[in-house]
């Protein structure tokens, strides 16, 4: 039976999805099974393995639209609580970045480079259902005469609001390392002088872009668990690009491929989009990303079967290099040290600090299987791969 080839559609499995019959596992589950039956009976009996994220994702915001005035309006400046948003789109459609801080911050005023809020913190308010003050203006037309609005708005009462994330679910990140004598606030979090911590960004082995690393099922049109929601990838990601350096299995060994990513903000929830505050940084927000892959035939199933030990990045240096852009390893590890508390760095014992939440991650692996075994979650069909 072995020698026999496995090929699945995603019209076969979607069909077992409705009856029910979909056999649905997580990205950790699927490692012991190819282990201990290897990947053509694995194929063969696993149709579905989730995946899943949960760490800070600058590239990312939100188009709404904030609803017509009497008279009319075409708004060139937005600000929700404060914070501004892009106005140059259309009437009154905005784009609310995650990154972007409040205006007069009094912690900014106190400690320059230092935020409360931003345009992560608006967006977990708007889906926890709080009030926002809503203020944009105008330099009016004839067409649009009014110069301005103010209201206090929750995200019913806006017309639309798209999730729209630019850059997501990057495939592997820097480990990141500080060589300097001074401590160095980044959006990798407070680096330690001297090498004293070193920071990683990314769930390892449940991580979505190292179970399929060719990108073979994720694609224009793939279904998504997006913010507690169901979404979809749009695009490649901005800086996105293709690894040359992989291991054996496939596995990217530096930062690879991104995913432009979708959904409707109405549908999403508190716990999966939270606003950060990142100490001398800014303020981003934390996403909860999950990917289905299906497991179509023997080839997909040994790439979902990739463990933390068989996944490395490479070690940088955010005190000197990476801001002078310049590329230098000092060491390659593996996700299973990085997780295990300590790496060793050029003989040196490190402590590891994770900047992402192995948790949840767990837990929308969990979400999403449960979910598609429901029938209420289908694979979407790539239309286009990148």
């Amino acid at each position: 039976m072995g020698d026999h080839k496995i090929n699945k559609t995603y019209q076969e499995i979607n069909e077992r999805i409705r009856n029910g019959k979909a056999v649905v596992v997580t990205a950790e589950e699927i490692i012991d099974i190819v282990r201990e039956e290897g990947p053509v009976e694995a194929a063969r009996s696993v149709d579905v393995v989730t995946t899943g994220t949960f760490a800070p994702m600058c590239s990312s915001g939100a188009f709404i639209n904030i609803g017509q005035s009497k008279p009319l309006i075409r708004t060139t400046e937005t600000w929700f609580n404060n914070v501004p948003a892009y106005s140059g789109v259309a009437a009154v459609d905005c784009f609310l970045g995650a990154t972007q801080t409040v205006e007069d911050d009094p912690l900014n005023k106190l400690h320059p480079g230092e935020f409360n809020y931003g345009g992560g913190h608006v967006i977990q308010d708007l889906v926890a259902g709080k009030e926002i003050e809503l203020v944009a203006k105008s330099y009016g037309t004839d067409c649009y005469p009014n110069r301005k609005i103010e209201k206090t708005v929750t995200l019913k009462d806006l017309p639309s609001a798209t999730l729209c994330n630019p850059r997501n679910g990057y495939q592997n990140y820097n480990c990141a390392i500080n060589r300097s004598d001074k401590i160095k606030y980044t959006y990798m979090g407070t680096l330690k002088p001297d090498m004293a911590t070193a920071s990683y960004s990314t769930s390892g082995a449940l991580s979505p872009l190292f179970n399929d690393p060719y990108l073979k099922t994720i694609g224009l049109g793939t279904r998504i668990f997006l913010g507690g929601a169901q979404g979809y990838v749009t695009w490649q990601g901005t800086q996105h690009k293709t690894a040359v350096d992989r291991t054996p299995n496939g596995v990217p060994l530096t930062p690879a491929g991104t995913l432009f990513v979708m959904g409707d903000l109405k549908q999403m929830s508190p716990e999966w989009l939270v606003g950060q505050s990142i100490r001398g940084y800014g303020c981003s927000l934390s996403v909860g990303l999950g990917i289905p892959i299906p497991i179509l035939n023997e080839e997909m199933v040994k790439y979902t079967a990739v463990s933390d030990e068989e996944i490395f990045t490479q070690v940088v240096d955010y005190g000197h290099d990476y801001p002078q852009a310049i590329s230098k390893s000092y060491g390659q590890v593996s996700y299973g040290e990085l997780k295990s508390g300590t790496i060793m760095i050029q003989g040196r014992e490190i402590q590891t600090v994770p900047l992402s939440s192995m948790v949840r991650a767990r837990k929308i692996a969990g979400l999403l299987k449960r979910s598609i075994e429901k029938g209420e979650f289908l694979l979407g069909e790539p239309q286009h791969l990148f």
